[in-house]
């Protein structure tokens, strides 16, 4: 398991992993890079999409994506889709600058990070996937109510199963038909 996007598309790059579970913008960056190449997209609750979500704590005063200026921002990863890049551009549109419009940036490290920060108060705002709340639910059961949904952002392609290019075609069409398998059951599913 790799400690962000960047390492695994350069360990796909790198030779050093023949197949990753990639998100949107780091498959586009592997892509560009190494020719890694989409072989399938994830599909949750029916959609091969998803959305991002900007969530700010309800005692944050922030109502609005114009609100989030000169707030403590929290982050995924530079590298996430809905945790970093589409919430950067959704915070540009709405007249924030994204770079120096923030009083403090912080880059939690993974969605569920970014919401028990919120949540704490340590940041007055974050972008996740949506609803990346209910993942600590169990642990912070009031978060939907501390909580709350400041934007959503248009629908993101789901992650995706790539393969570096030197994987035979072969062996990418048996890993490829295996875990279709394993999908068409609800072991596999699960």
């Amino acid at each position: 398991v790799a400690t962000s996007y960047a390492a695994v598309v350069e360990a796909m790059c790198a030779g050093n992993a023949p197949v990753g579970w990639l998100n949107t913008f780091s498959y586009i960056l592997a892509n560009e890079q190494c020719g890694v190449d989409v072989s399938l997209a994830t599909v949750r609750r029916g959609q091969p999409y998803y959305t991002g979500q900007i969530i700010a704590n309800v005692d944050s005063g922030i109502d609005s994506l114009e609100d989030l200026e000169g707030k403590t921002m929290c982050w995924v990863d530079p590298l996430s889709t809905s945790g970093y890049i589409i919430p950067r551009v959704m915070v540009a549109a709405a007249g924030v600058d994204p770079d120096t419009g923030f009083a403090e940036q912080v880059e939690a490290g993974s969605h569920d990070n970014v919401v028990i920060a919120v949540y704490n108060g340590d940041c007055d705002a974050g972008a996740t996937f949506v609803d990346a709340r209910t993942a600590i639910q169990d642990e912070f059961p009031d978060v939907m109510e501390k909580v709350k949904i400041v934007a959503e952002s248009p629908q993101i392609p789901n992650d995706t199963v790539s393969f570096a290019p030197d994987v035979p075609d072969d062996i990418r069409q048996q890993i490829v038909d295996a875990l279709l398998d394993i999908a068409g059951t609800e072991e596999g599913q699960e």
